[in-house]
């Protein structure tokens, strides 16, 4: 499987990292260039398939020619034509296939990509009836809609949701309690501050990025997805939260390094005490590399927004391109893959999990909440816990990666002291207007 792209500058990335393949907008469309008129529907269980993944077949082909051949053998009728597609190559790939008109008739892509290839799918509405729709997690759902309403992709597999790590020996100064931890990002900001005036040391890394933006229920951007909505009252006086924080060395000076992946002060080399919302993956990486420093963490579900949800930065989705030649018959593969049985048999492979709510009721899963007796047993059992209110934070611009980049930027100016709240705000809010104003 391909490496793992950022949701932004920062590590609020898919906790299960290894699945989330590296995608760049190596294109930009909207409307139908081609010129492809939508293809009839067909009949469900009759014609070839082309159905296109992304990086399993080197490692999950077994499970995947498995399910295949369960359902052809149902459903004699069907070819199920598979092609898997390396993950730096399927936004080229399925760009070109599109302006040719040669596309296949169910596709994976990732909800970060919806802007750029949402225009080109089909209702699925016309496929899947509101019950079956209904099987799918409804906060990884109803983002797949397109501003006209329309279900242009279902869910998938991905990641979870982020976790929060505390270092209970470092905290030992502090009131910190793992049964009641820091639910908002009010008390996270307390929290750190009760760390840095009882130690003289740096508390966390935390700052406020387009991510955090989101988690606390802050709106980035308008509901047709054609301006920037932050630049308001609400956002200007969250992000002034932390500039002290940050000027009193609270907010560890590294937060702001570019090199998310190697920020100088981390939990490993003990130089913070908390990180109130970040990914899974960074617990094997504490787990690894300061096994001792892993003994004494507790994980809980994050600091969120008022609303209690949970952002997850982004899942593996299925499309069906308008000019696919049997759209029916791939809607009906479609159903047989994303089924909670077969969801369940793919987890039993690979640290993801699922999008059917249904799929966690399975004693795998339920096993893992019994009795979580080390980090890595509670981060499974919190990512458990915390899916029925997660919903997934991709923004549908067709340029998310860009975005975040230039709102995570101007915040490190206003942070550094470059720039006050309101130029910063403002100036990020005229570069997002300008890049969604370009054709896509």
């Amino acid at each position: 499987m391909t490496a793992p792209t950022a949701f932004s500058r920062r590590r609020f990335t898919l906790g299960a990292a290894a699945l989330l393949p590296l995608l760049g907008a190596a294109g930009c469309i909207s409307g139908n260039p081609a010129g492809q008129p939508q293809a009839p529907a067909g009949d469900k269980f009759s014609g070839e398939v082309e159905w296109w993944t992304i990086n399993l077949q080197k490692n999950y082909s077994d499970y995947l020619t498995g399910m295949i051949n369960s359902y052809t053998g149902e459903h004699g009728d069907v070819k199920i034509n598979w092609v898997d597609v390396p993950g730096q190559d399927i936004t080229t790939k399925l760009l070109a296939s599109i302006a040719s008109g040669r596309v296949p008739d169910a596709v994976n892509f990732t909800s970060a990509t919806t802007g750029l290839f949402g225009g080109q799918m089909r209702d699925l509405g016309e496929f899947f009836s509101a019950e079956e729709l209904a099987v799918y997690a409804p906060g990884l759902t109803e983002t797949l809609k397109n501003a006209d309403g329309q279900q242009i992709a279902i869910p998938w597999y991905n990641g979870g949701t982020s976790l929060a790590f505390y270092n209970t020996e470092l905290l030992e100064p502090t009131d910190f309690d793992p049964a009641q931890p820091p639910k908002t990002f009010e008390d996270a900001l307390a929290l750190a501050v009760a760390y840095h005036q009882a130690t003289g040391k740096s508390a966390m890394n935390l700052i406020p990025t387009s991510a955090v933006i989101q988690q606390n229920d802050l709106p980035l951007l308008s509901e047709d997805k054609k301006t920037a909505a932050f630049n308001t009252d609400e956002t200007r006086e969250f992000i002034s939260k932390f500039k002290p924080l940050f000027d009193s060395g609270a907010i560890a000076p590294g937060a702001i390094s570019s090199d998310v992946r190697n920020l100088p002060q981390n939990l490993e080399n003990r130089l913070i005490a908390i990180s109130p919302i970040t990914v899974s993956s960074n617990l094997l990486n504490i787990q690894k590399n300061a096994p001792q420093v892993y003994e004494k963490i507790a994980v809980t579900p994050p600091v969120t927004g008022p609303s209690g949800k949970f952002m997850m930065p982004g899942q593996q989705i299925f499309g069906i391109p308008k000019a696919a030649d049997n759209p029916a018959a791939g809607a009906e593969w479609l159903k047989f893959v994303t089924s909670a049985a077969n969801q369940v048999a793919f987890c039993k492979l690979v640290a993801i999990y699922p999008s059917a709510p249904a799929a966690l009721e399975d004693p795998f899963f339920t096993a893992k909440t019994a009795d979580a007796r080390t980090p890595a047993d509670a981060a499974i059992a919190t990512l458990i816990k915390t899916f029925p209110n997660s919903t997934d934070a991709s923004l549908g611009s067709g340029n998310d990666e860009q975005l975040r980049l230039i709102f995570d930027n101007e915040i490190v100016a206003f942070l550094t002291g470059k720039k006050p709240a309101d130029q910063a705000l403002a100036d990020a809010e005229k570069s997002w207007n300008t890049e969604l104003a370009k054709p896509r």
